[in-house]
């Protein structure tokens, strides 16, 4: 999976937005904090939920269990709004 094409990043002062640009059914703007900002980068290549789960150990100091939690939930709502390509 990745994030589609047509979504966007930029980060001012600290938090990333990401923006969908083109005609989507999606229009508006999303705010990420660092962990769902870190989800969204791992996003921008092809990558797999295991593989972010696993960066995300490496990156942040939390039970596997809890950081998978919440790429699970980081990847709902991406869903949710059409961003991905799987």
């Amino acid at each position: 999976m990745r994030l589609k094409d047509n979504i966007l990043t930029h980060e001012i002062d600290g938090t990333q937005f990401l923006v969908p640009v083109g005609a989507e059914a999606f229009r508006g703007i999303v705010r990420s904090n660092s962990s769902a900002a870190f989800i969204v980068n791992c996003l921008k290549e092809e990558v797999t939920r295991d593989q972010i789960v696993d960066a995300m150990c490496a990156e942040y100091d939390a039970p596997r269990e809890v950081l998978a939690a919440d790429v699970d939930e980081v990847l709902e709502k991406l869903r949710s709004i059409g961003a991905l390509t799987e």
